[in-house]
């Protein structure tokens, strides 16, 4: 049994002071309660310990992107073309490498499960793989590398976009993401398994990617498993979904069973009150990515009145602009002051909820999120002694705090990050050289 000991942790809803949490061998907390001085095998975790925090939403490769496309100007659409250009540039072997830094990055910032909104499937002229899933598979070897559990949205993409006058074809930057129908991506899809840790989820690109009439038989292939959609992320997509189908993406959602507690709509920033309506009643999460939607100049969503309609809020860093949870969580707050000009919109228990354990539960992680007996031992301490955050109450570190102050990340009972460095590899190293290796490639300036 280990047992880590807290000055402060996040347990039952709030922080409790000088807390001694054991762990089995299997990883799963056994017991939580005051400090034990006659505990063997101790590990002191610095600062404030939440649980660890679910990235409910990422694209691995766009971690290529930063720092290369934030002075452009323009829109999402013209952004959109430089992330193709790095897409173009992937094989299995440089898509783990790009991916296990980037998961490796997100450990260090005190995310313990990731899910991975994945469409770059086959080779660059759209011919599968020798094993039609050895994308997925490095991805999956990737964040088992890097220390973190993965839900693998592996995604189905269709078209090239939609107009009023119905859908295009796939593009030339595009052909990779497909496999032909939906009978297609479903023969692919079924051939993914859970493992130990890794959860097989799915996704429907958007309904600019997935005509209607293909959109039931990825509910059908998806079944009781997580499943994600981009969801009127842009006023285009919306315009485009009512000129040629009548009704607001949500409600062609709706309409093909694609809503419900399983499903999670990304950013849903452009919302009707009806959309609004629906995803509440039908129990949809809604995760949204604000540093990625103030990055891409998307807008900001109505986070409070999805929550109130009953739409669970959760978390992602998306084209990882940052890959800082506690920014995402401390950004929702803050968007939402900008748009009503009133504080506390959503108080730090509301924030913990969206950071870790809604986002686990969208990626289908139901033993995970929480500090509590029963649940897997996954922590953050966070240092209540940096020059960011000395002198915050501990109730208030989401207020305050940044990546990097996360100081030990415990991922089902074991140590990944200690003293701000991760134990197994040079993050930093890692992300150099692959990305480097991006850029380095013919394919990204074609």
């Amino acid at each position: 049994m280990t047992v880590f000991r807290c000055a402060s942790a996040w347990v039952y809803g709030g922080v409790a002071q000088d807390v001694d949490i054991a762990t089995g061998s299997d990883g799963y907390i056994t017991a939580i309660g005051p400090r034990d001085d006659a505990a063997r095998e101790v590990v002191e975790l610095p600062g404030v310990v939440l649980p660890g925090f679910a990235n409910t939403h990422s694209h691995a490769f766009h971690r290529a992107l930063r720092g290369r496309t934030h002075g452009d100007g323009g829109t999402f659409w013209t952004w959109r073309d430089r992330m193709y250009r790095v897409a173009r540039t992937l094989d299995p072997d440089s898509y783990y490498s790009l991916a296990r830094a980037t998961f490796g990055e997100m450990v260090l910032s005190g995310v313990t499960s990731v899910g991975e909104f994945h469409y770059v499937h086959h080779s660059p002229d759209g011919t599968p793989y020798a094993d039609p899933n050895a994308m997925g598979e490095a991805v999956r070897v990737a964040a088992r590398d890097a220390g973190l559990r993965l839900t693998l949205l592996d995604t189905c993409y269709l078209a090239g976009g939609l107009t009023s006058e119905g859908h295009l074809p796939l593009g030339a930057d595009q052909v990779r993401f497909g496999d032909g129908d939906v009978e297609g991506w479903a023969r692919r899809f079924s051939l993914l398994a859970d493992d130990d840790n890794t959860r097989i989820g799915a996704a429907i690109h958007s309904v600019r990617a997935v005509p209607k009439d293909s959109i039931p038989a990825v509910v059908a292939a998806v079944g009781e498993r997580p499943l994600h959609v981009h969801l009127s992320e842009q006023i285009a997509e919306n315009a485009a979904c009512l000129g040629h189908y009548g009704v607001t993406p949500t409600e062609l959602l709706e309409d093909t069973g694609a809503l419900g507690p399983s499903t999670t709509a990304v950013h849903a920033t452009h919302l009707t009150g009806d959309d609004i309506a629906t995803l509440g009643r039908t129990r949809t999460s809604s995760c949204f990515c604000p540093t990625t939607e103030r990055d891409l100049a998307d807008g900001i969503g109505p986070a409070l009145e999805l929550l109130a309609a009953g739409s669970p809020l959760c978390l992602g860093s998306d084209q990882h602009a940052v890959i800082d949870l506690i920014e995402e969580a401390r950004a929702l707050e803050m968007h939402e002051r900008l748009v009503s000009h009133q504080r506390g919109r959503k108080q730090p228990p509301e924030l913990m909820t969206a950071l870790a354990e809604n986002g686990h539960r969208a990626l289908g992680w139901r033993d995970v999120g929480t500090i509590a007996v029963g649940q897997r031992a996954d922590l953050v301490a966070v240092r209540l002694d940096t020059v960011r955050t000395v002198g915050s109450l501990p109730d208030q570190i989401l207020l305050t705090a940044f990546a990097s102050d996360v100081d030990t990340v415990v991922v089902d009972g074991r140590v990944v990050v200690a003293g701000g460095r991760h134990r197994s590899f040079d993050v930093a190293q890692e992300l150099h050289s692959s990305i480097r290796a991006v850029w380095d490639h013919p394919e990204a300036t074609r």
